[in-house]
């Protein structure tokens, strides 16, 4: 063996040996019912995960840890480590908060960490949890606790309201600059592409959320005597949402571009209709490729509508129902001009004369990461390293608006998105999970990563 193996195999061993210490990490993390959400659970139990990090943190070798609380009123935890003087500077991000468990649907209590079948199943085992037990692995298989300290200087941020999208920490950049500032951002909330595959998101679409609201009477009126003539509210609204998709299922928006194409990782139909469970017999939509549709193009999803039930339901002609309506908006295209296409197609395509108002709820800009610099280099070299598969590059449909807050702000940092949430995990839905050797593996290579950065940010610097 070389030197370096050695000490590769060395980390190694530190990082398998810390794992029973990850399970009960995330053990305790998960039995916190943190969701940021005082109308469905005690702030308590967020102030429980917030105080948890505090003092795991600060266990692992990072110093001023401590609360912050940021303009939504949530608390952010903030601390940093102390690297060799003239190393650069890597953040740590991922969030505490979790989704709603959605309590029916799960086969074990969802905020008690349950192995079976080789996974720890919980709320927030994957995201963001598991992403925290990474983050405390990779720090204690380094040995900043031991008065080592670390190769580079660190300095962590956990978000408390993330799943909300209340905007809080997007806020805090601005204010508290210095929290933020980095050479490099390891926004750590995606994951891989497959489980076993070592990914970076390079691409997030970006999110619009309007609310659509049809009338067409002034009142409801008995569908015996009045229907037919009279112009129905909800097969209104029927009709102009069926235009949102031409006749091959793909997004058709009047002045919005779409026909993207993506050149990273494929995305085999097959392997995508088993992610998603698509029942056989359905087809999928759109006449792109699954990346292409997925990554870099416009995608209409109706959220939710506001029409009287099937049960309980008269026989009424309806005058006013609504629609909820989420836009996602891949990168190069502004997500505030998509929000004017949609609003405006979905106002064109009333018919009947129909009236016709639309309420924007949220926009998230698109992100795109770039991937030339020496944190890029170093951390495909880590990755590869841990799991013994070249990286690949992925996008991912959902948004993160922070990353484009901490773009903006410092157009000289690289902003890498890595993680252990990979398909199988089911984030957000009943019966979350992760694979437990995904955290290993990743807190490896993030260990890896900040060992290899210093040199790699040196390197690029003398060129």
């Amino acid at each position: 063996m070389t030197a370096e193996s050695t000490d590769t195999a060395a980390l190694r061993e530190r990082v398998r040996a810390l794992m029973p210490r990850a399970e009960e990490d995330l053990t305790a993390l998960v039995a916190m019912r943190s969701v940021a959400d005082p109308r469905q659970f005690p702030p308590e139990e967020c102030a429980r995960a917030a105080d948890f990090l505090v003092r795991a943190f600060a266990e692992a070798g990072l110093e001023d840890m401590r609360r912050v609380t940021t303009p939504d009123g949530t608390d952010a935890v903030v601390g940093h480590g102390r690297g060799p003087e003239g190393a650069p500077t890597v953040l740590l991000y991922c969030h505490y908060d979790v989704q709603p468990p959605l309590d029916d649907a799960w086969r074990t209590p969802p905020f008690e960490l349950t192995a079976r079948d080789g996974r720890w199943y919980g709320r927030g085992a994957a995201d963001c949890k598991g992403n925290i037990a990474m983050h405390l692995t990779a720090l204690r298989a380094l040995g900043g606790a031991d008065g080592a300290g670390f190769p580079v200087n660190l300095k962590f941020v956990a978000e408390g309201s993330e799943e909300q999208g209340t905007g809080g920490l997007e806020q805090l950049v601005p204010q508290q600059p210095e929290l933020f500032e980095a050479d490099a951002l390891l926004i750590c909330d995606t994951g891989n592409f497959a489980l076993g595959l070592p990914t970076t998101t390079t691409s997030l679409r970006g999110l619009t959320n309007v609310v659509v609201t049809v009338s067409t009477l002034k009142g409801e009126m008995h569908s015996g005597m009045f229907g037919g003539p009279a112009p129905d509210a909800l097969a209104a609204l029927v009709r102009i949402l069926d235009s949102l998709r031409d006749e091959h299922g793909n997004t058709a928006i009047d002045g919005l571009a779409g026909d993207g194409t993506w050149d990273g990782v494929s995305y085999p139909a097959e392997q995508f209709r088993a992610d998603a469970g698509v029942l056989d017999g359905v087809h999928l939509v759109g006449t792109g490729s699954v990346a292409d549709e997925l990554w870099a193009r416009p995608a209409v999803t109706v959220l939710g509508i506001d029409c009287p039930p099937v049960v309980g339901s008269s026989a009424a002609v309806q005058a006013k129902v609504r629609a909820r309506v989420s836009l996602r908006v891949p990168p190069g295209t502004d997500a505030e001009q998509a929000r004017k296409a949609l609003s405006d197609h979905l106002v064109a395509a009333a018919p009947w004369g129909a009236r016709v108002e639309v309420e924007a709820e949220s926009v998230g800009q698109p992100f795109r990461a770039r991937v030339d610099g020496p944190a890029y280099t170093a951390l495909g070299a880590a990755l590869s390293e841990a799991y013994g598969e070249a990286m690949v590059q992925s996008g991912q449909g959902g948004s993160i608006p922070l990353c484009n807050v901490l773009a903006d702000r410092f157009p000289d940092a690289e902003i890498a998105l890595i993680g252990v949430e990979e398909p199988g995990c089911l984030i957000h839905a009943p019966n979350e999970s992760v694979d437990p050797t995904e955290i290993e593996r990743m807190a490896l290579a993030e260990a890896l990563f900040l060992r290899s950065y210093a040199g790699a940010f040196a390197r690029s610097a003398t060129k």
